[in-house]
């Protein structure tokens, strides 16, 4: 049975993280990251997040996806599958291309015969020609993100994140990756977008959440929260 709209996909629940900070010889302080962040995403949702450099953002998507154990609060997933789409995702850079894929998709719950079955998708989508056997150490920077990108669509979560993604590499590929996630969200997908890019906020969320010093400073309806936002930052 498909889900409600008004049902629960991800509840963020009073989240914070905490590090330790240098202060001095054999001293340290504590610098929470994020402190205290609540919101829900519905099924359905496209959700944006927005905030200046350093308030947290990258540290939530990595709570969210169980990178990372939050020092307070928790996240309930409600046993639905999330998987991030971002220049955080990492790579084995000794292993190839394909062996890469493989492996970070068996890492989001794929089963290895799944992903083996759509690898030729995944090495047609990245456009590597006949790199995706060779060591992504080889692989230029364009050539990594398409390779994310192709691996997370083949993924099919049922919570995608996207972290800062959108309009990257050269305008082809832009536009093909850019047809891909407006595809998703047209087909209900639930979707969380982090992203500077406000424009493409407006465009693509029906709500906002505005983080501001690790904390939640407003959620909302979309226009509502980024024309707050555009005026307190002077845009």
């Amino acid at each position: 049975m498909m889900a409600s709209q008004h049902e629960i996909a991800l509840q963020v629940n009073s989240v914070g993280v905490c590090y330790k900070q240098k202060s001095g010889f054999f001293r340290s302080t504590d610098f929470w990251a994020i402190n205290d962040i609540s919101f829900d995403i519905m099924h359905g949702d496209t959700l944006g997040v927005i905030g200046r450099n350093g308030v947290g953002k990258s540290t939530l998507l990595k709570v969210m996806t169980g990178i990372i154990e939050p020092d307070r609060g928790h996240v309930n997933t409600f046993d639905n599958s999330v998987s991030l789409l971002g220049l955080l995702v990492g790579f084995n850079q000794s292993l190839s291309g394909r062996d890469n894929a493989v492996m970070n998709a068996m890492l989001q719950g794929v089963s290895q015969k799944d992903i083996e079955n759509k690898l030729d998708e995944v090495e047609a989508f990245a456009e590597l020609k006949g790199f995706f056997d060779q060591p992504v150490c080889t692989y230029s920077a364009g050539m990594r993100t398409r390779l994310r990108f192709a691996i997370a669509i083949q993924v099919n979560p049922d919570i995608l994140l996207i972290d800062e993604v959108l309009g990257v590499g050269d305008a082809a590929f832009s536009k093909k990756s850019g047809k891909v996630i407006r595809e998703r969200i047209e087909s209900d997908q639930t979707v969380m977008i982090v992203s500077h890019h406000l424009d493409t906020l407006y465009e693509l969320c029906n709500r906002v959440v505005w983080l501001d010093g690790g904390e939640t400073r407003m959620i909302g309806p979309a226009a509502e929260v980024l024309d707050s936002y555009k005026k307190a930052v002077g845009g």
